[in-house]
């Protein structure tokens, strides 16, 4: 093979190569440019996953708090019932007590 066409060839190899090489970083930017977007959307779903999860759980534990209070109310409520109702029924026991103090007294004055 005569020289100049050997050179040809190996010119026209070094130019496929360079385009080969060329096109390969064109891809792998490309690739990049892609797996950064893919990544930024992964990342913000699960930023909107967590941010949903976290407003689920405070809304379950307002709901369990608004029953505990709730319950709390109730049982205070009837507790303080009771309390009326033992102090009625105490007025006269009461009374009669403190009249016979009183009677007490004034008999001992007297």
């Amino acid at each position: 093979m005569p020289r100049p066409e050997v050179l040809e060839r190996i010119q026209s190899a070094e130019t496929e190569a360079d385009e080969i090489v060329s096109e390969a970083a064109g891809d792998r930017d490309e690739r990049i440019a892609e797996a950064r977007e893919r990544a930024e959307e992964i990342r913000s779903e699960a930023e909107t996953e967590a941010r949903e999860t976290k407003e689920a759980r405070l809304e379950e534990a307002r709901d369990e708090i608004d029953a505990e209070c709730e319950r709390i109310l109730r049982e205070g409520e009837a507790e303080r019932e009771a309390l009326a109702d033992s102090a009625r029924e105490q007025v006269d026991e009461v009374t009669d007590y403190v009249v016979s103090l009183f009677q007490e007294e004034v008999d001992v004055q007297a």
